[in-house]
Formats: structure tokens, sequence, C-alpha cells
């Protein structure tokens, strides 16, 4: 029988991280991420870690650090606290409409949680089958081809099998005419983060000349008949991305054969409750999956580890390592690849170590709930 726990302290932590090269997507650019890390205690003194993982400006998604920032404190915490549960998908987060960024953290959180007290790793838990996990990189669009190239080159170098374009309307075709005339076998796909409109089919199907493993999100999130009928035009794979936040989002992608390949985030769906599920479900349709990321803090990066090491993420995910986006982590050890490969942990919960001391030094606000503090 499942030990019964109950959450007795939390704590947010927002904490500010420079990146080590600027990112650049088709709404915006970024040097550095906040990110608020979720924390949970059981009345054991077990404690499990969780990352929101949101953008700080809405243009990926609705929600922003501050919105997370309210969600979780008013809202989420409140309600998982002094609650008794078995199992992470009995807690009432999923009580709350939308906010998926500040569900998952404490979803993920929750799960970690009860890995920890059953002395078993996350992927363990989830139902992971792999003690590896191929890993892929994402670009950001670049001031020039050839600043991209010295780009990809770098990853390249570094032994990942999978490199990821952001592209727009100005910034598609040469780039990855270039990519692909200096990489003819590289895994390549693009991401365009739902920039493009319906007048950009015939555009898009130019696209079709370089042998991609996917055109991700091209149209608007719900812009679902836009996706279906340029699948229906094109050989390249259309991958939904911010389209699927739910899995009845993805069974009407499904049922209007919109998608080949389905990016499974953590955050987008609300944590790995609905990551799995949705996970199991593409298995059934036939649609291939893989863990897409946010730029993840070493919490997040070794929740993605974990979900990608089910038996369902057969291509690449975003689960490169810590050094490709940050000097220093906020776990310790880092996350690290050798030839573009994560090794999933083995230890329990997480499998590494948040270092607290790190934590503290980068937090710029915190709240903690618990006796006296609510």
């Amino acid at each position: 029988m499942s030990t019964e726990l109950r959450v007795v302290a939390a704590r947010l932590h927002r904490v500010r991280m420079p990146l080590v090269h600027a990112f650049q997507t088709s709404s915006h650019r970024k040097a550095y991420l906040d990110h608020i890390l979720v924390e949970l205690e059981d009345e054991s003194g077990a404690v499990g870690w969780g990352e929101i993982a949101s953008s700080s400006d809405p243009y990926y998604a609705p929600e922003t650090v501050e919105t997370c920032w309210h969600i979780a404190s008013r809202y989420l915490l409140p309600a998982v606290l002094g609650r008794r549960w078995t199992h992470p998908s009995q807690l009432e987060v999923r009580k709350v409409r939308g906010n998926q960024f500040a569900k998952a953290g404490v979803d993920v959180a929750a799960w970690v949680l009860w890995a920890e007290t059953q002395q078993l790793p996350l992927a363990t838990v989830l139902g992971g089958k792999r003690t590896e996990v191929v890993a892929g990189v994402s670009l950001g669009i670049e001031p020039t081809i050839d600043d991209l190239l010295v780009q990809v080159g770098h990853q390249v170098e570094a032994g990942y099998p999978r490199v990821k374009l952001k592209i727009a309307q100005d910034w598609d075709v040469e780039p990855v005419r270039a990519v692909r005339s200096a990489y003819p076998h590289l895994d390549l796909h693009v991401d365009a983060n739902g920039i493009y409109s319906a007048d950009d089919l015939d555009h898009l199907l130019q696209l079709d000349q370089f042998g991609l493993t996917m055109i991700e999100q091209p149209f608007a999130p719900r812009d679902l008949l836009s996706h279906a009928e340029l699948q229906r035009r094109i050989e390249t794979p259309v991958c939904l991305d911010e389209s699927v936040e739910t899995v009845a989002d993805l069974e009407i992608a499904l049922k209007l054969e919109a998608l080949q390949i389905l990016n499974i985030k953590v955050s987008r769906m609300g944590g790995l409750t609905a990551a799995v599920t949705a996970h199991d479900r593409a298995q059934d349709a036939g649609v291939a999956v893989w863990c897409g990321g946010m730029h993840e803090f070493g919490v997040g990066r070794l929740a993605n580890v974990a979900l990608s090491s089910l038996p369902g993420f057969t291509l690449p995910s975003d689960v490169s390592a810590s050094e490709k986006y940050y000097a220093r982590d906020v776990v310790q050890p880092a996350v690290t690849a050798v030839g573009g490969v994560v090794q999933v942990p083995e230890g329990p919960g997480l499998g590494h170590p948040v270092d607290r001391e790190f934590v503290a030094a980068n937090t710029i606000e915190e709240l903690a709930f618990g006796p006296g503090q609510e």
C-alpha cells in the first residue's frame, strides 16, 4: 500500500539565472531567466522540488512569472498544505483552470516528494524504462546566417544528434538551406512558435525540400485547421506544441489529423501527471512524441529527463546539458551529456541534490508557507 503523505511546509523561490548565450525566438530575446522553484516538505522532513518555468513575458503562453507567483501563492500551495494523499494525481491543483505553468511546478514537486519518500528515482515512479536519453538542442534566431552556422557547429561538435532552429517569416528558408547544406545528415527540425498565418501555407511548403524531421507549431495555438491543412499538403511531419495544453486538445488534434508528432512539455501541460497521460494517448494513436523544454534550471531539466525515459519518447528531447544554458546550475552535480546522451539518474527523487546555498544566492524573492506562516 502506498504511504500517506501530508505537506506541512512549502516555499517559493524566484531565482534569476543569466544565460550563457542570449536566445532569440520569433517574438522576443532573452539574456537571463527568472524561474520559480517550488519546495514541498512532508511530516518526515522529506522535500520535493519543482520548477515553474514560465516566461517573464506573455509571448509563448499567457502566463508570466508574476501571474504564476500569484496563482501558486494564493491558490495552489494553500490547497496542498495539510491535505493527505497517497499519489500526486490526488492533489487538488487541477481544480484551478488554466495556469498550466504554475500547476506544473507544484505537480512536479509532489511527484519528486512521492519518489523521495519511496526512495525511488523519479523516472521509475513515472514508468520510465530507459537508462539514458538522447538529447537535442534548440537554437535561437541569430544576427546572421554565419553566426547561426557557428552555433550549429558548436552543438554538432558537442555530439548532439538533433538541432532545432527557431524560424520566422524573414528567417526561414535561407537559414535552413544553409544549415542543411553544411550538415546534410543532421537531424534537423524547425520551430515557428505560431508566428505564421494561413496565408503562409504555400511559403511553408518550400521547407519540404530540406528533409526536416518536423515543422513545429507553424500557426497560432488555436488554429488547428491550418495545421491540418498544412499536414495534408506537406510531406514533412507537423509537430504541435502550444496547441496542446490538455489531453482534450490532443484528442481534437488527432481527430483533425493536424499532427504526426507531439511535443510534450511538462510546463505547458500542467505537470507530470498530464504529461504521462498525453504520452500514453499518443502511443495509442501512433503519434511520435518528444519532450520539449523551456530552458529549465536543473530541477525542471531533471524532471524532463525522467519523463523522457518513458518508452514512447523515441525522438531526441530537449534535455541537453546544463552548461548549454547556464554557467552553473541549481543542482549539483549539474546535468551532463556525453555524445548527446544524458544518463537517467538512479538516485531517489530527482537524483541530483539541489544546491541550497546557490539557490539562496540567486533568489530575488521568496515566500514560505507552514505553521504560523500561512
